[in-house]
């Protein structure tokens, strides 16, 4: 008899694949996470001389400048960053990733007040290096940056961060607009506007509150966030959520867009990894996130990815909400939120991943760029598609971690 080659085979349930190994996502996931950290300076640039600085002290009164690395910024999608370098270390026990976020959280603080003061009213904060830390007018800029200080929090206990916890909180808690029914909106482009985005920037954060603050109307906050998000933007038919509802028009907008639904997907994960196990609303929101990642399953592509709009086969795979999907299904295996059966939908999507967006190199490609709500599906199909766009990194190294915890499971 002719012998069979060497063959890799992994069979869960019906599930054959030939993935790569744990060990070798491992390796994968540090090689992302170390190429953040390796072109992550610490420095500003002029904007219109392109000087490095390498302290605040050595800019120029007439000079404007920016900060050097997009990973240095203060923005939510470096929060989301931040918190899933923390789970990085935690996982790997390598104190190196943790180090880095306090090193950026640091970096911030000790150079923000230099920038407040040259601000003025005739131009917005946020061409300001750390605006958004100082002015704290909208849930991303204080949502997701201040769930990662919680965490950091944890360990590393400076005034500083517990004053911006609380800042955070009292701004979420009673300075965000809200409806009638409490439900968190924007008041721009649209007064009084519901985008699926917001689900993210509050929830983690209040998640987190409630066991930093030990008050339950965190908790309370978060759930009322998730229920009335889904009631406003859960369509049943398509079982996917809008991109916004406009209360104004009392009507949901166009778009089913990917990252709107994986914000949405993350920010379920988080309020389930905070809220006490005995919790009576815990196997109701167990359900919402089961609903919503079957829902999302059933628009996989046949490469395991997921498109940019998601019920549109013509538009572009994309990053960003792949892995998002992947993490969040993984996790809610891992946790026992979902059925077994179901943990091939996350290694599918890590399969797709892995095999046409993830560089040698540990890069992530084709991250949809920074997105608002549009009245049209054209805006969603050109949004620019970028390399180490910041809002895809954090969401590929948690996909990466729960990857490699599901396949020691299955294993």
């Amino acid at each position: 008899m002719k012998s069979l080659p060497v063959i890799c085979l992994f069979t869960f349930f019906a599930y054959t694949v030939c993935p790569q190994s744990a060990d070798n996502d491992e390796a994968l996931v540090r090689k992302v996470a170390d190429y953040i950290i390796s072109h992550t300076g610490f420095s500003f640039v002029g904007t219109e001389n392109g000087e490095t600085y390498n302290s605040t002290a050595e800019i120029p009164d007439d000079v404007e400048v920016r900060i050097e690395s997009p990973f240095n910024e203060w923005h939510y999608a470096n929060g989301v960053l931040n918190m899933a370098m923390i789970d990085l270390s935690e996982y790997l026990g390598d104190e190196k990733y943790f180090d880095f976020v306090v090193s950026r959280i640091d970096f911030a603080m000790n150079n923000y007040k230099f920038f407040q003061k040259r601000f003025k009213d005739d131009r917005p904060y946020y061409f300001y290096p750390f605006g958004q830390l100082w002015t704290m007018s909208d849930l991303d800029d204080c949502g997701a940056m201040g769930a990662s200080i919680i965490d950091v929090y944890g360990k590393v206990s400076k005034n500083s961060y517990k004053e911006y916890i609380e800042k955070a909180a009292y701004h979420i808690s009673n300075v965000q607009e809200r409806l009638d029914d409490g439900t968190l909106v924007r008041t721009h482009p649209h007064a009084m506007t519901l985008w699926g985005d917001d689900l993210y920037m509050s929830v983690p954060f209040l998640a987190r509150m409630g066991t930093f603050s030990g008050e339950s109307k965190y908790y309370d906050d978060a759930i009322n966030q998730v229920y009335n998000f889904t009631r406003y933007l859960w369509d049943k038919d398509k079982e996917l959520y809008f991109h916004c509802y406009y209360d104004d028009l009392a009507r949901n907008g166009v778009a089913y867009w990917g990252r709107c639904n994986g914000w949405i997907m993350m920010a379920q994960v988080h309020l389930l990894d905070h809220l006490p196990p005995d919790h009576p609303k815990r196997e109701d929101l167990i359900r919402i996130l089961e609903q919503q990642i079957l829902g999302v399953a059933r628009y996989q592509g046949g490469n395991g990815l997921w498109h940019q709009l998601l019920d549109k086969t013509d538009s572009y795979f994309e990053s960003s909400c792949s892995a998002m999907f992947v993490y969040c299904t993984a996790r809610a295996v891992n946790e026992g939120w979902i059925d077994e059966r179901y943990a091939s939908i996350a290694l599918r999507g890590w399969e797709g991943l892995v095999a046409h967006k993830i560089t040698p190199e540990g890069q992530l490609k084709d991250i949809c760029v920074g997105t608002g709500i549009e009245n049209d599906l054209v805006h969603y199909y050109n949004r620019p598609a970028h390399l180490n766009e910041l809002h895809g990194m954090g969401p590929l190294i948690e996909a990466g971690i729960e990857i490699i915890r599901l396949k020691n499971t299955l294993e």
